[in-house]
């Protein structure tokens, strides 16, 4: 027999106002990826990306991202992303949402500073990672008030192991001018994205010419200015899809379409399937496979 014993007293790492509640557990498989979550935000939850396999391009902040097998992604609250997944790489990921994080030293919903680069490597613990993923998966589809619980601690044992990876990551370089500026372009789209924009007026507001906005933003994001604003509304119609019971006319309305057909179009153009295939297969049953 051999027998292992604890060395060290234990102290809770969670206490106080840190009490981290785990929101959602959803398993990507690479059949699946090829339709991709469109630009959007969370507001009051961290969401955790674990790359199982594949490689593919992330828009996280204000940059673009190569991400791979063994790769963890971290977004905190209010942090806008987007995915490109390329059909030759397609990827198998976890992802989790944890709400009520309160660590010390950072905004609350928050996991890494927002200076801090957000693509950590955890190749070397990613069995034990996604066996937990796996185990916090199937409790919550397993629906009952135990294996919820269950869950919970499997989330909180998740933090604990990758919280030494996380602390060990500087900040990112200052920005430049020109991504200054990119970031007075982004947000104003931010804020009108469900409107009617015409981007001569954006460029005016913004006292430069259409052509200059353009080239600097597509230069600094990756993006045009069209693209963007397309992929922030079809990404909130995501939300929308997820979250709420609106008819499809009501959410294309809100994201600024006037008609559904359009709506309907330019999502299944962007995410590869129709709004109301969208909204049936995202979220699985609790009877589900």
């Amino acid at each position: 027999m051999i027998q292992c014993f604890v060395k060290h007293a234990y102290e809770p790492v969670f206490t106080g106002e840190n009490q981290p509640r785990l929101l959602y557990v959803s398993r990507i498989d690479p059949a699946k990826s090829i339709y991709p979550r469109v630009m959007h935000s969370h507001k009051d939850f961290v969401e955790l990306i674990l790359v199982r396999s594949g490689v593919s391009k992330y828009f996280i902040g204000d940059r673009q991202q190569y991400v791979c097998a063994g790769d963890l992604i971290v977004y905190n609250s209010g942090v806008l992303h987007d995915e490109a997944i390329w059909s030759e790489h397609k990827l198998s990921i976890y992802c989790l949402a944890v709400g009520g994080l309160a660590l010390p030293g950072l905004r609350r919903d928050a996991l890494i500073p927002d200076n801090a680069q957000p693509v950590y490597s955890c190749e070397a613990c990613l069995p034990v990672l996604e066996r937990l993923c796996e185990m916090m998966f199937d409790a919550l589809r397993a629906g009952t008030c135990q294996s919820e619980k269950f869950a919970q601690l499997l989330m909180e044992s998740f933090l604990v192991k990758i919280l030494p990876v996380l602390t060990g990551a500087g900040p990112e370089e200052d920005s430049e001018e020109e991504r200054v500026l990119g970031a007075r372009i982004r947000k104003y789209l931010d804020e009108h994205y469900m409107d009617a924009v015409d981007l001569s007026y954006a460029a005016e507001a913004l006292n430069m010419s259409m052509h200059y906005m353009s080239h600097v933003f597509k230069r600094v994001f990756g993006y045009s200015p069209m693209n963007y604003l397309l992929r922030r509304r079809i990404g909130e119609a995501q939300t929308l899809l997820i979250t709420t019971d609106l008819s499809i006319t009501e959410i294309g309305e809100r994201v600024g379409y006037e008609t559904t057909s359009y709506f309907s179009t330019q999502f299944t153009k962007q995410v590869g399937m129709s709004p109301k295939k969208y909204r049936k297969t995202y979220v699985v049953r609790q009877d589900g496979p």
